[in-house]
């Protein structure tokens, strides 16, 4: 019973068929009498709603007796929703107190053995107590007290109105929702109905849709289905924003993979890309170098691992920058130290104006070094704030033994 089968293609062209209910339809409908005694259909999958008209499909023996039976008679059923509806054989017990007379108003034979049926929702009921169960459910009923009246107040006006552009921002955002419904929802010309309506197509349980079916008081009734509206109504907006941003991302990674790839064609063709370059230039660097079998093992298989990356990701560059380092540290380079003091003391002087206990550390420092011809010696440290000449006397010191002067700037702190 919750097979989705399309309307226009089951009905004919002389079928009696109304979708909709004029305001005149609805005052005959509510005036009618509920039969006291009615033959009952238990539905699984969906609740009925006064005025609605929806497509069932029926397949236990029980229903189809009933159909058959009902649809040569009066045509006039009463529907039931179940509490469970995985129990596929009900009791009385399993049925719902409240449910809605209903009109058959058409049946089909479907080629698989179900029973289709089209049925119009009349009346709400109460059931007072089941009074046959074979070979198909019989209830004497009563009628459901209902407060039929519409208030005319502009607060109802502004809540239906707020209900209908609410569910037809629904409609229009739901792919899987035809836009027919907009134009359904747009020619309902009485509140009652299309309340009705929209309870019958929420996306909502059976258990939401039954305690809608018992609320009597129409204004009360509409309220509840604005706030099961709302909620619906943002997580569609929540659906489409993560639809939207997933594809989106998804549109951005086939982008760049596409121009990758087109990258990667043309650069063969012309001989080699610019990452190929970076590679041939680390493999000339590490041949001029003399460094241990360690080393070169080392390095190798660091740039096997550049190889394997893809230039787009992120360590990349990482591991680029690791190599270029690596190639340009000075392995095995050695610079021969002149340890001559007279010549060290006179480039001081030359480079210094006093700092005589300074120079004079220096030269004690220097002397030392000489002495023990090894280079395990304590580190100088210049101490003072900046323009005092620490880094002029750091070059004169990397003059006066003959080495490269380097500056490094440790934490990245600078002058």
């Amino acid at each position: 019973m919750d097979k989705i089968i399309n309307l226009t293609d089951i009905m004919d062209a002389d079928a009696e068929f109304f979708p909709l209910l004029s305001s005149e339809d609805e005052e005959l409908m509510n005036s009618e009498e509920v039969p006291g005694d009615l033959p009952i259909l238990p539905l699984r999958n969906t609740v009925l709603f006064p005025g609605v008209v929806i497509p069932i499909t029926v397949g236990r023996d029980k229903s189809i007796n009933l159909i058959r039976e009902a649809y040569k008679g009066s045509k006039i059923i009463g529907v039931v929703a179940q509490k469970d509806a995985d129990i596929e054989d009900p009791t009385s017990d399993d049925l719902n107190k409240v449910g809605t007379v209903a009109r058959i108003i058409k049946t089909l034979q479907m080629p698989e053995g179900n029973t289709t049926a089209i049925i119009q929702g009349k009346k709400r009921f109460e059931i007072n107590e089941i009074t046959q169960e074979d070979p198909y459910f019989k209830a004497d009923v009563k009628n459901f007290e209902t407060d039929n009246k519409v208030p005319e107040t502009e607060e109802f006006q502004a809540l239906i109105s707020s209900l209908k552009d609410m569910a037809i921002q629904i409609i229009e955002k739901s792919p899987n929702i035809p836009t027919e419904a907009v134009f359904a929802l747009n020619n309902i010309e009485t509140p009652a109905f299309l309340v009705n309506f929209v309870c019958s197509n929420l996306n909502s349980d059976n258990k939401t849709k039954q305690n809608l079916l018992e609320i009597s008081n129409v204004e009360e009734r509409a309220n509840k289905v604005l706030g099961i509206l709302t909620k619906e109504l943002q997580m569609v907006n929540l659906k489409t924003d993560i639809q939207k941003k997933v594809k989106t991302d998804l549109d951005k990674q086939q982008r760049d993979y596409l121009l990758n790839q087109q990258l990667k064609t043309i650069q063969e063709e012309l001989g080699g890309g610019p990452h190929d370059n970076e590679i041939k230039e680390l493999e000339q660097k590490a041949r001029k170098k003399k460094w241990s079998k360690d080393v070169g093992q080392t390095f190798k298989s660091e740039l096997q691992k550049l190889q394997r990356m893809n230039p787009s990701a992120a360590e990349y560059s990482i591991q680029l920058n690791y190599l270029d380092v690596f190639v340009e540290l000075p392995w095995e380079e050695f610079t021969k130290d002149n340890l001559d003091l007279k010549r060290a003391d006179k480039i001081l002087n030359e480079d210094h104006y006093g700092l005589e206990k300074i120079k004079e550390r220096i030269i004690e420092y220097l002397a030392v070094l000489k002495l023990k011809n090894n280079m395990k010696a304590p580190i100088l440290c210049f101490v003072g704030p900046p323009g005092v000449g620490k880094t002029s006397l750091g070059k004169s010191i990397a003059r006066a033994l003959g080495r490269k002067y380097i500056r490094m700037s440790l934490g990245g702190v600078r002058d």
